[in-house]
């Protein structure tokens, strides 16, 4: 097949389409096949809090305690109201793949476009080797609106920020993405509003249902959280652990439902970990802000401006979840379609780092428990390549040129083609 030929083969809808439903079906039976319940979320977590509520027992973040932003419980009701397809796992997956249809037929469109066809395969690939973790966690709820909310950001800024706040009070990361819209588009204002309208909005919701003592309980639930074994500051006591350092060991924490870490001096490590992730964005935005303040153009800086301060919350994370790989793909979809060409480095190793972090959950996570040297050599050169991805993109904010607006015009057109015709 020639090259031409490949070209408008790969670009065929009804091939991409088919590739979409390969992959979901494929990562939606990863999830029943691999070890260490990668669904475990689904169904010991998601569907117990669907019933309590549905029941009249407790809503979580309203009647009691959630570790989630409130707008989480929607989904997981939503996914119980489809439990009749096949059970509560499989219309978590169904759910997933139907918000993912949504996002990707508006990101592929007519097919026309080599940069939006690229996102999508790059989109499909990373979901691919990311597999179950990235579809049965709440974030694969918030993927699908954060690809929106950034493809519309530039035609409708006001809904584009509706959709990035509703996925924020289903999980927090989306605020880079609307930090980072804030710095580098120009309707700003519109952004902010529409940000604050729809906060106003679920927290006036959460007051009605008598929740007010709830509605930041998420955020005491992070901070009051310790080192998460999976995350990158955690290899420190990961490898003492390996080496067998007295006191250095992995736990179970029962409160949290995740694997931590603990060793000398770790409640240190602890209060450090929240004021450095803070400070590690505030310079992220800070650089932002200074190209965009010298005349940056929003079609160069928003990309890797985003994909920075989604890094920054991971790689300062005390909590190091293997979803937060999925964070990534929005991001990158966006900096595919305007500079695919700027993109391919941060595309590429994102793509090495979600096949490891495959690798490590759910494949060989039993032997990251045990700390065996293989499986947590593994998880460290993930946590290696996540700093190595923030450091590209920050570099590529580093060469955003200033006042050169003319040569991005084309780009920023292309998103606006996303947006239906008025």
């Amino acid at each position: 097949m020639s090259g031409g030929m490949w070209r408008a083969w790969m670009k065929n809808r009804a091939v991409l389409w088919t590739g979409f439903a390969v992959v979901h079906l494929t990562v939606a039976v990863l999830g029943w096949t691999l070890p260490n319940q990668p669904m475990g979320d689904v169904y010991l977590v998601y569907e117990p809090w669907a019933d309590a509520a549905l029941d009249g027992r407790e809503i979580v973040g309203i009647t009691g305690p959630f570790v989630y932003p409130q707008l989480a419980l929607v989904p997981m009701i939503l996914a119980r109201g489809l439990a009749w397809l096949g059970g509560y796992i499989i219309a978590w997956a169904i759910l997933v793949t139907a918000l993912n249809a949504i996002a990707f037929a508006v990101l592929v469109g007519q097919g026309r476009s080599r940069a939006r066809v690229s996102a999508a395969w790059f989109w499909l690939a990373y979901a691919l080797v990311l597999g179950p973790i990235g579809m049965y966690r709440i974030d694969a709820i918030t993927v699908p609106l954060a690809v929106l909310g950034l493809l519309w950001l530039a035609g409708r800024p006001a809904v584009a920020a509706a959709l990035l706040t509703v996925a924020m009070w289903m999980k927090v990361w989306p605020a880079a993405l609307i930090a980072a819209a804030v710095v580098a588009l120009r309707r700003r204002l519109t952004v902010i509003a529409s940000a604050a309208l729809v906060t106003a909005l679920v927290l006036g919701v959460i007051v009605a249902l008598g929740g007010w003592a709830h509605a930041f309980g998420f955020i005491g639930e992070q901070t009051g959280r310790g080192l998460q074994l999976e995350a990158p500051v955690s290899a420190f006591y990961l490898w003492q652990a390996v080496a067998g350092v007295p006191g250095s060991f992995p736990f179970y924490d029962d409160d949290v439902l995740t694997y931590q870490v603990t060793g000398p001096n770790v409640d240190v490590v602890i209060a450090a970990m929240t004021p450095l992730l803070v400070l590690a964005v505030a310079a992220v935005v800070g650089l932002g802000a200074y190209k965009a303040w010298r005349g940056a153009s929003y079609a160069r800086l928003l990309p890797p401006l985003a994909l920075a301060l989604v890094l920054a919350f991971i790689v300062f994370n005390k909590v190091g979840s293997p979803q937060f790989q999925a964070w990534l793909i929005a991001p990158l979809v966006l900096w595919i379609v305007l500079d695919r060409t700027r993109a391919s480095t941060a595309a590429a190793l994102s793509l090495v780092s979600a096949t490891l972090t495959l690798i490590v959950y759910p494949i060989v996570y039993g032997g990251v428990l045990n700390v065996q040297p293989v499986p947590v050599a593994l998880l460290t050169a993930r946590n290696i390549l996540t700093v190595v991805l923030l450091v590209v993109a920050v570099t590529a904010i580093v060469r955003v040129p200033i006042r050169q607006a003319s040569t991005v015009t084309v780009r920023t057109r292309d998103v606006r083609r996303f947006l239906p015709a008025p």
